[in-house]
């Protein structure tokens, strides 16, 4: 009953709503968002307590939602605007609203943190954004804790 509710209470407040990646108009981010965003600790809303999320927002307004544990499952989307609201929009479609509390950010169920730099497994996921600009999800990195001799050995 409570989620139709809300579902109705949604349509009637003249919520826009976004059909289209393309057509979601990409938002330079302010500064108290851009950054690197880290959870700390267990989360709730994550696979495992040793599963990490992180949030890239660039200056620009993209951005890359990246979550590690036995693999690497990173996102590239946009800061956008949605009814006077920052959210970040995935190639997916998802859509989630950014709100920043005491230097915490609340994002898809999560508490996150600025951190100075990305995980080494993200850095790699940008990487691999950059190589394949139109990927919805980019799931084909080896997470650095499940690397063993022999695939580092034949890297070399």
């Amino acid at each position: 009953m409570k989620k139709w509710m809300l579902i109705a209470a949604l349509a009637l407040s003249g919520c826009a709503q976004i059909n289209n990646y393309e057509s979601a108009v990409k938002t330079p981010a302010p500064a108290h968002l851009q950054g690197n965003w880290q959870t700390v600790g267990p989360q709730a809303d994550l696979v495992s307590n040793e599963a990490i999320a992180s949030l890239i927002i660039n200056a620009d307004g993209s951005t890359l939602d990246c979550r590690q544990w036995q693999r690497i499952i990173a996102k590239p989307g946009k800061l956008t605007l949605l009814s006077g609201d920052y959210v970040n929009v995935t190639r997916q479609l998802r859509v989630m609203p950014l709100t920043v509390e005491d230097n915490e950010l609340k994002y898809d169920g999560l508490t996150l943190r600025k951190v100075d730099r990305p995980t080494v497994d993200c850095q790699k996921a940008e990487a691999a954004v950059a190589k394949q600009p139109d990927a919805a999800v980019i799931q084909n990195i080896e997470p650095e804790v499940m690397r063993t001799v022999i695939s580092q050995n034949s890297e070399q």
